[in-house]
């Protein structure tokens, strides 16, 4: 079942979006090289709390923490660790979501430590772009096919990298995660699940760096956790927005750039 979202409760999740992006954008400014990956657990943590939201990702499937911190070949789900220094070059994706009075958010976003490359700044770029037009097929009466679709051609065909097809994003709100629809970053065009004015949904391409899309599980024992690691142990990078399906196109709610991201906005 899908749940569909009337226009206050979609205004209520962009408010959600607004302090998720807000949250993502101070944390920028405090990443440097030696920062312990604990302290990026505590300050995302303390500021959305200063909001008056908290962070939702804690307490999903007997999940601690109100952060994944995954670095260089880790896809996805991997828990903040004490101790743990970033260092130069480190590619680090923090992925949280947002509770404020019931409306959720989810965004995840990949970050350079220090000195870039120009091999980490083109996975960034792919990344990112991938995300924005999968964004662009969010249309109403298109289908979920449309947005893989014009994923997987970007990241595979055009820049030969790993388009992560065992992760996916998922509707949200007022849960997290939601039935439907799934929302698969590979695909046929006009292809799944139409997509409905009022739907909201996360889209969030995972690429690997070196062209196997393949990943790995690794396991926590302290915590009894999963998380993911590329197979080929190439770098990752992920970007990740909540969008709504909208009659006027998908809006973007957890935006970071109200410039760039204009003909998006509610």
């Amino acid at each position: 079942m899908v749940n569909l979202k009337s226009a206050r409760e979609i205004e209520g999740m962009a408010k959600s979006g607004a302090i998720l992006a807000d949250t993502h954008k101070k944390l920028k400014e405090k990443l440097h090289v030696g920062m312990d990956c604990w302290e990026i657990e505590e300050f995302v943590d303390q500021y959305i709390q200063s909001q008056d939201a908290t962070a939702s990702e804690k307490g999903v499937d007997g999940y601690k923490y109100a952060t994944c911190i995954s670095i260089n070949d880790e896809v996805a789900h991997a828990i903040p660790r004490k101790g743990l220094k970033l260092q130069n070059s480190d590619v680090v994706t923090v992925d949280f979501c947002v509770n404020w009075h019931g409306y959720q958010s989810d965004s995840a976003w990949t970050y350079v430590i220090g000195e870039s490359t120009p091999k980490i700044n083109k996975l960034l770029h792919v990344a990112k772009k991938s995300l924005y037009l999968g964004i662009e097929q969010a249309q109403v009466g298109n289908r979920v096919g449309d947005i893989g679709h014009a994923i997987q051609e970007y990241v595979e065909v055009q820049n030969h990298m790993g388009d992560v097809k065992d992760l996916i994003g998922h509707g949200i709100g007022p849960s997290v995660h939601e039935d439907g629809p799934d929302i698969l970053h590979y695909g046929r065009p006009h292809k799944g699940t139409r997509l409905r004015e009022g739907m909201v949904i996360t889209i969030e391409p995972m690429v690997n760096a070196g062209g196997d899309w393949r990943i790995a599980d690794r396991y926590d024992v302290k915590d009894d956790w999963i998380s993911f690691v590329t197979a080929d142990h190439s770098l990752s990078a992920q970007f990740e927005h909540t969008v709504a399906i909208t009659k006027d196109g998908p809006k973007i709610l957890t935006s970071q750039d109200p410039t760039g991201d204009s003909k998006y906005l509610l």
